[in-house]
Formats: C-alpha cells, structure tokens, sequence
C-alpha cells in the first residue's frame, strides 16, 4: 500500500503570517480598531478563518459585525500569496517524498477556496492528491473525521499514513484517526503543542521520521505517542 503523508498547511508548509497579519490589520483598521503584532496572529492561527476572527475581536473588546468575515476572505483570498513562501526546504523535502514513493495531501483549516489560490499562487497545487479544507466538510481538526475526509479523498488508508502539523490540532486529529503524527517544529505551535509526537526540527527531518512514524504505527497503536 502506498503511504500517504498528510500536511496541515498554514505553519508547516508555508509562512502565511504576513499576508494573514495584513489582511487581519486591514480589517481591524476598517473598524477603526487596532491592529496586531505577528506574534498575535501567530496566537490567532490553527483554528479557522471563523476563529481568528473572534479572536481578534475579542483581543479588541469589539462586537465582530456581519460582513467582518466575507470582506476578510475577500481581502486575503484576493492578496494570500504576496509574502507568504514555502518554508525553507518544503520543496525539496515534497520532490524527495514524491520520489520515495509518497502519496501526499493537505488537510488545513484555512477555508478550501483560500487554501486552493494560495497553493495555485505557490505553484504547489500539483504536489497533492487532495486537499481537505476547514470548510470542505462538515467538521475541521481537531474532529479526527476531518483528517480521514481529506485522507479518503486522497485515496489513502489510515494503516499507511502519517499527518504532520504544527499545532495541536494536527497531533489531536491524528491520535483520534490512528494515525501517527510528526510535529513541524519549524512551525507557529509552541513546542508543548507536540504532545510527546515526534518533533522535526527542519523540514529536511521529515522524510525518517516519517518513515520511522509510519513503521511505529505499524508495530501497534501504542508503540507512538
């Protein structure tokens, strides 16, 4: 059976903070309210474009209005790729799992339509089999549904697949699937939010310990944590 590897997107493929951090300034600035540092998006991150919101709202003591998400969506979906890179090493590290034989796929919480010009933009849409958006079905990470969606979609098998994230909702959705999981240290989760997951320090770590992962996952379900 051929392994699939199942990347969260914002935080472990890509930095997406500036251009997210922008849009968010943006709209913060349209209500005349105050923006935010990257290090409080970074806090904002990991639950969906609904819960940055309320975040940020919330940060503020402000009553988030109705058109608040449509015109951040339209916002971010118009300007999602300006500064937002892959990080350094994530292409490599796809054309060497790809050449190890890896099916690969991303299940994000970022909205679908979001998510897909922003891997358009980044030429990285080819790279995945599938992609499970925070609105493609009716649940998102941490919901283990939402991972074993993106993973059926992607014509995967959960013996046989290993997720990788940076948040805890990554390492949650993966527990709850069966799945093993690898936590992108690279990423915007502060180090505890691995949960005792395996932690690649760089992206280059990836291709062992997903091979490691996936061999752990298959000596039994409690061989990782």
């Amino acid at each position: 059976m051929q392994p699939t590897a199942i990347f969260d997107l914002d935080g472990t493929l890509v930095d997406s903070v500036p251009d997210i951090h922008a849009a968010l300034n943006r709209l913060m600035g349209s209500r005349l309210l105050r923006g935010f540092t990257r290090q409080d998006v970074m806090g904002f991150i990991g639950d969906g474009v609904p819960t940055l919101l309320a975040r940020a709202f919330a940060a503020r003591e402000a009553t988030q209005d109705a058109a608040a998400l449509p015109d951040f969506l339209a916002d971010y979906e118009a300007n999602a790729a300006v500064h937002t890179k892959p990080f350094a090493g994530i292409p490599a590290v796809l054309d060497q799992l790809e050449a190890a034989g890896w099916r690969m796929a991303v299940c994000t919480n970022k909205p679908e339509a979001a998510a897909r010009i922003l891997l358009d933009a980044l030429g990285l849409s080819g790279r995945f089999a599938a992609l499970g958006g925070g609105d493609s079905f009716p649940t998102r990470k941490p919901d283990p549904a939402h991972l074993l969606a993106t993973l059926q979609a992607a014509g995967g098998d959960p013996a046989h697949a290993v997720m990788i994230g940076d948040h805890h909702n990554d390492v949650a959705a993966a527990r709850g699937a069966g799945v093993p999981a690898v936590f992108a240290a690279w990423g915007y989760g502060p180090r505890e939010a691995a949960d005792g997951a395996p932690a690649a320090e760089a992206p280059a770590a990836l291709p062992a310990l997903l091979d490691a992962a996936l061999a752990a996952g298959a000596a039994g379900p409690t061989s990782i944590k």
